[in-house]
């Protein structure tokens, strides 16, 4: 029997000391796991969850704006998988024709830190398969210390 994915919010954006990424914290009350993206992707994810004005369009809006030109929705986000220490992702997209008859879904393999960023603009749900939720280290510990510490604030509430 296959289980169903599990549901997560962002539960905090950290940029990294280094300065040459920041930690994604995503996950439920219970668990929360970490996503390294570059700090261009996780402002932008800020950006769309603070819904931040922009002077002009940007990558993740001018797709937005494609798919609401043909007519297609974000409908959901999965986060499939992990190998070498890298996240896989789909988005799950709905197309309906002109007359809204029939509907199309396709999913399409993106980076999770797209799929975030194009989930937080339309305030779209984000899943995790349940094999790869029980699967990954808890890193609930590092974020609350984190928190705790003060060393940098999350950018975010919890969600989406």
């Amino acid at each position: 029997m296959k289980k169903e994915p599990v549901p997560v919010q962002i539960r905090g954006i950290f940029p990294y000391s280094s300065g040459v990424g920041a930690a994604i914290f995503l996950g439920t009350t219970e668990k929360v796991f970490v996503i390294a993206v570059d700090p261009g992707m996780a402002r932008v994810i800020h950006e769309f969850m603070e819904k931040a004005e922009k002077k002009r369009p940007l990558t993740h809006d001018l797709m937005l704006h494609v798919m609401k030109g043909f007519g297609i929705t974000l409908e959901r986000v999965l986060i499939t998988d992990l190998r070498d220490g890298t996240f896989f992702a789909r988005l799950v997209l709905q197309e309906q024709n002109e007359l809204h008859t029939s509907r199309k879904i396709v999913e399409i393999d993106a980076r999770p830190s797209d799929c975030l960023a194009l989930a937080a603009a339309q305030k779209r749900p984000v899943f995790v398969s349940a094999a790869l939720f029980e699967s990954i280290d808890d890193a609930t510990p590092m974020l609350e210390k984190l928190m705790h510490e003060g060393t940098a604030e999350p950018e975010s509430g919890a969600e989406l």
